[in-house]
């Protein structure tokens, strides 16, 4: 059985604010470093065999503190990065949240593709694929895997059996950590949205 502790990245000063999708230079806050910190002290006894990361600042960032304090390094797996948010990078939210297609993702997102981007349909299969082949890579390890917000949900929902179309129920706070163990006989959530200890920041 591979047990995968699911991390989201930790806060940037886009954080609530933008959308940040595959925008370069995005790095974590003097918070989210914080956090970082943190999550690296938390999970410091969890000797993980790998520590897996999307190729993206902030997730990178966050696993290298991680990966540091267990003296490993991070492996980079583009299907682990973020949604592709095509037209939407870099938008305010509270702009976005006035839009129809705002309010498709939050009531039909199984239907929905942002502009120039994925649908969330194909996040989550990229997504789901990726821990497949991790989990045949490492069949009795825990792995750390640290990647974004709706990612998470979304991966979190198929091992859940729960459609897509409710993946919204599932809260991913930044730095926080979801356990799922996935072995022959399926999978088994043990943990959605643990924090250590800082502030409900989503």
């Amino acid at each position: 059985m591979t047990i995968f502790f699911l991390v989201r990245h930790a806060v940037t000063d886009h954080t609530g604010q933008r959308i940040s999708g595959w925008l370069e230079g995005i790095e974590l806050s003097d918070r989210g470093r914080e956090q970082a910190k943190a999550l690296a002290e938390s999970l410091a006894e969890a000797e993980f065999a790998a520590v897996y990361a999307s190729p993206i600042e902030r997730t990178m960032d966050t696993a290298k503190a991680i990966a540091d304090a267990q003296g490993l390094g991070v492996k980079v797996r583009r299907s682990l990065g973020e949604v592709e948010y095509g037209g939407w990078t870099n938008r305010s939210l509270k702009v976005l949240s006035r839009t129809k297609l705002w309010q498709q993702v939050q009531s039909f997102p199984s239907g929905a593709r942002f502009p120039d981007g994925e649908s969330l349909y194909e996040v989550q299969t990229r997504a789901v694929a990726e821990l497949e082949n991790l989990r045949r890579d490492h069949p009795k390890d825990k792995v750390c895997v640290v990647t974004h917000g709706d990612v998470i949900r979304l991966v979190t929902a198929h091992y859940l059996g729960v459609h897509i179309d409710l993946f919204q129920r599932i809260m991913v706070a930044p730095a926080s950590v979801t356990v799922i163990a996935v072995g022959d006989s399926g999978p088994r959530v043990l943990t959605v949205n643990s924090k250590t200890g800082w502030g409900d920041e989503s």
